[in-house]
């Protein structure tokens, strides 16, 4: 096994991934070890330009992926500390460690329950608002007289 590093890897699928990956060659069919890969989207936008960070597979829960090297376009090493740093952020902040800083009675919020930030149900609404319209249509009348 080869050393670790971070890369970013275009498949022939057309995707580009961005992980911390090691060549594994033995048998001499070598193959890429990838771990914890995403796909990155740079983006700009009026107030400067943003990194958009995704998983690569969403649903497996697994950290590490072997992808052959006839699967591979090309690949290159990656030495930006910048988009290390947003990659290793984004790893520490995945969605298990959400849970652990959701707990109500550490953090001092309310719970927010179905009825949050309702005045009144859809019907009341409605009821509300024809009478409002009614109002209108009968003073635009009386002036009309």
């Amino acid at each position: 096994m080869g050393d670790e590093f971070y890369s970013s890897i275009k498949l022939i699928t057309g995707e580009e991934i961005f992980s911390l990956v090691f060549i594994d060659d033995n048998d001499n069919d070598p193959v890429i070890v990838m771990q914890n890969p995403v796909i990155l989207k740079f983006i700009t936008g009026t107030s400067g330009q943003f990194i958009k960070i995704k998983p690569w597979m969403e649903l497996p829960s697994d950290d590490f992926y072997m992808v052959r090297m006839d699967k591979i376009i090309t690949m290159t090493e990656i030495s930006n500390e910048k988009i290390i740093a947003c990659y290793n952020a984004f790893l520490e902040n995945d969605e298990d460690d959400i849970e652990k800083y959701d707990s109500r009675e550490e953090t001092g919020k309310v719970k927010i329950t179905d009825n949050m930030g309702y005045i009144s149900s859809v019907k009341e609404a409605r009821r509300q608002l024809e009478n409002i319209f009614k109002k209108d249509i009968d003073i635009k009348d009386n002036k009309e007289s």
